[in-house]
């Protein structure tokens, strides 16, 4: 007869929806691109936009290229979990592709902003984990911006207007974490995911497996 206490029992699992957010330069894509180098059990949702391909991105991979016409009527349609309007440019996710996620037991990464945490916690509140990332210091976070060598002082000078405004929207999450050092936050992160995913709601098949142990 088989030993039943060496049988191993996975209970399917509902997928769940991993915000990042911060202000820019303080982490999120970093972290994301970790976590995802990481995890083959996450996948990155691909928002649609309206601005212009950045050199190196790619089409389906990084964001979905559309115009403003066309993104105007997936809103209207209702084909959006959440869309915002981000430094001149519309950013939105389709909700058929996360939904699909979900019922398969997939969890689903989002690197949005505060506007975009927000609609998508009214849309799928049970589903959604919320993480904030803090910079160290404001004075750390313009040097950040300053580093990374993409953006002119004009634009680092409206990122970093805009980003006392969204440090403002921490309490909106979760999680908040300070990311003064990228491994440990990253740990941090981890650490987040894995209990979120043990959580009773999400474990699908748990009833009827309890069920079965009073029975027996």
């Amino acid at each position: 007869m088989p030993n039943r206490h060496n049988e191993k029992h996975e209970l399917e699992r509902r997928g769940l929806l991993f915000v990042l957010s911060s202000p820019s330069g303080a982490g999120k894509s970093t972290l994301s691109k970790m976590l995802l180098d990481a995890d083959d059990n996450i996948s990155l949702s691909v928002s649609y936009t309206t601005r212009p391909p950045r050199p190196g991105e790619v089409d389906g991979e990084h964001y979905h290229f559309t115009d403003t016409a066309t993104f105007k009527k997936m809103a209207a349609d209702g084909e959006f979990l959440e869309w915002a309007h981000v430094f001149g440019h519309r950013y939105g996710t389709p909700k058929a592709p996360v939904e699909a996620a979900l019922a398969d037991g997939c969890d689903v990464l989002f690197d949005i902003d505060w506007q975009g945490a927000q609609q998508l916690y009214q849309e799928a509140g049970p589903d959604v984990v919320r993480v904030f990332i803090l910079p160290p210091s404001i004075e750390e976070l313009e040097r950040r911006l300053h580093t990374r060598a993409q953006d002119s002082d004009e634009v680092i000078a409206d990122r970093m207007s805009r980003a006392k405004s969204e440090i403002g929207h921490w309490d909106g999450y979760d999680y908040v974490l300070i990311n003064d050092n990228v491994e440990g936050c990253f740990a941090k992160v981890q650490q987040i995911l894995t209990a979120e995913r043990m959580k009773r709601r999400r474990q699908k098949g748990l009833i009827g497996f309890v069920r079965d142990l009073a029975a027996t």
